[in-house]
């Protein structure tokens, strides 16, 4: 077995408060598509995500160029409200996607429930929430691209 052998990425898991409003913000805002949708069973999803039953679960997955993204949604009473993680919150911090325009990403992330961190607009790169608050950074592709050159 070689070194490439030992794992492979598989998705990133983000828990959406409405499961359709998600689904077309990251296909309208960045071109997602649509995979497919699961009800995940209780007997299965309670012990796996420690969440007691009724879990509720819903999984939908997205894709967009290599990454597949998990909307997770729980339709039960008692989940917790949604936050907005901060940069040094230990935990995964934000999602990095490179856009043909930025200024137009930016108006569709507005127009689709989300929210511009307009005093994060450095140039290089800006950063924007998803209607649940998660923290989502958009670098022109220009970048992208520079470093293909470079061979990453």
């Amino acid at each position: 077995m070689g070194i490439d052998d030992i794992s492979a990425f598989n998705h990133i898991g983000l828990c959406v408060t409405d499961l359709s409003r998600s689904r077309r913000f990251f296909e309208e805002a960045f071109g997602f598509r649509y995979l497919y949708e699961l009800k995940t069973p209780d007997e299965a999803s309670g012990p796996l995500l420690m969440i007691e039953p009724p879990v509720g679960g819903t999984a939908m997955y997205l894709r967009l160029d290599g990454l597949i993204l998990e909307l997770l949604h729980f339709d039960r009473p008692g989940n917790p409200p949604a936050t907005q993680r901060v940069f040094n919150e230990p935990g995964l911090t934000h999602m990095s996607l490179c856009v043909d325009d930025v200024p137009r990403a930016l108006e569709r992330v507005k127009d689709l429930g989300g929210e511009v961190l307009e005093e994060t607009n450095i140039t290089l790169a800006v950063m924007v929430r998803d209607p649940d608050g998660q923290l989502i950074e958009l670098i022109p592709m220009d970048y992208r691209r520079r470093m293909a050159q470079q061979g990453f």
